[in-house]
């Protein structure tokens, strides 16, 4: 009896022991682990390239000095392809083998995709590369956070330059068949209403399409004053804004983040007379902190140019903003997934260094971008307006 008595003990005393190294905080780690899926090949690997590296960059930058309050950062990652399918296959293998605490994803599809499953099962904080508005819901998804604005954000800051610049103005709307390109368009359309603008134009629109004539003959019926160009980064817009050209209709294009990459003003070339849009982050030519730090670190590992990317630039800012959630937690003892959040949401007009306004999160998302517009002749867009918030 003496005998089972001290072989329960024994088994109370070694369950009580599991239970207390289990539960220990991941605070008492020495490296920090965060994971990544990242369209390094594929058709959107001119994007996901830059901002692996900038992420990777970012990491690198803080373990050179020496970690987050002495903690190193380990950054583990494959190549999704940019296949939805790949990325959640890449994020159950990393997180069985590596469990990181901090996640990042490489798409909308891919987000969306394991949405349920970071509520659900894995104790991970997510940050994502898309700019998705469902993504960055609180109540639905409270550990998933977008790096920036939301496309709905882009196109409010977008409709509340054109309602100052042109109030009553006529807008239209020229989207992709996709989630990519429809994201933002019930909002777009509340809001163009709310501010006194005319939707005249609700186009949809294929990646490739090579004539644009329907397209066009229905601008110069409604004479929009505005086209919000959504879903596409280059094709088709040259065919359009060349239809637009050779048929006399007069119009000022406005697009989202990827359609205001520095490859689409290349692209264009002459077409880019007048063409604008949002951007959340300051481009590479512009002499701020953030940017900087990223030529410093670049010339000091012999990287080249780089950093010349506002891809690159969005990684860059994805490891700030992992950097400072990290150190935010660990600084109140509290370094677990949901300690992370209460981080982000405890940033409020944190200095970023001039990559972007000053940061507050609101909704897991950063509500903010200013309107830059394409100086052909010098090759590069150039702010027309100061930081513009949604909300």
């Amino acid at each position: 009896m003496k005998r089972n008595a001290s072989i329960l003990l024994s088994l109370c005393t070694f369950w009580f022991l599991s239970i207390a190294i289990i539960s220990q905080p991941v605070i008492a780690e020495d490296v920090i682990k965060i994971g990544a899926a990242q369209n390094i090949t594929g058709p959107l690997a001119f994007a996901g390239t830059k901002i692996h590296e900038g992420l990777w960059d970012y990491i690198k930058f803080t373990n050179e000095k020496g970690g987050v309050r002495g903690k190193k950062l380990e950054y583990i990652y494959e190549d999704s392809g940019n296949k939805v399918d790949e990325s959640v296959a890449i994020f159950k293998r990393i997180m069985a083998k590596d469990n990181p605490l901090l996640y990042f994803g490489d798409s909308t599809g891919a987000g969306k995709a394991l949405a349920p499953l970071i509520r659900e099962r894995y104790n991970v904080f997510y940050g994502t590369a898309s700019f998705s508005s469902e993504l960055a819901d609180p109540e639905k998804n409270p550990h998933i956070f977008i790096m920036g604005p939301t496309y709905s954000d882009m196109f409010g800051v977008i409709l509340k330059h054109i309602a100052q610049a042109k109030p009553g103005a006529k807008v239209g709307f020229f989207y992709s068949d996709s989630e990519f390109g429809k994201d933002p368009i019930p909002f777009g359309m509340k809001l163009a209403k709310e501010l006194g603008l005319e939707v005249v134009v609700d186009l949809i629109g294929k990646s490739g399409d090579i004539d644009m004539t329907p397209a066009v003959i229905e601008l110069k019926r409604k004479k929009p004053d505005y086209l919000l160009l959504q879903g596409f980064v280059v094709s088709p817009i040259p065919a359009l804004l060349k239809g637009c050209r050779d048929m006399g209709v007069k119009l000022i294009p406005m697009a989202t983040v990827y359609g205001m990459a520095e490859m689409v003003l290349e692209q264009l070339g002459p077409l880019a007379e007048g063409y604008c849009g949002a951007m959340p982050y300051t481009y590479h030519w512009y002499d701020v902190p953030a940017i900087r730090e990223m030529k410093a670190f670049s010339t000091k590992h012999n990287l080249g140019q780089r950093y010349q990317n506002n891809s690159y630039s969005q990684g860059w800012f994805s490891g700030m903003i992992f950097v400072e959630c990290i150190n935010r937690a660990i600084k109140a003892g509290k370094l677990d997934r949901d300690g992370l959040l209460e981080a982000l949401k405890s940033i409020k007009n944190w200095d970023a260094g001039g990559l972007t306004a000053p940061v507050t999160y609101k909704n897991n998302k950063i509500p903010v971008a200013k309107i830059w517009r394409a100086n052909v002749q010098k090759k590069v867009f150039e702010p027309v307006s100061d930081w513009i918030y949604v909300d």
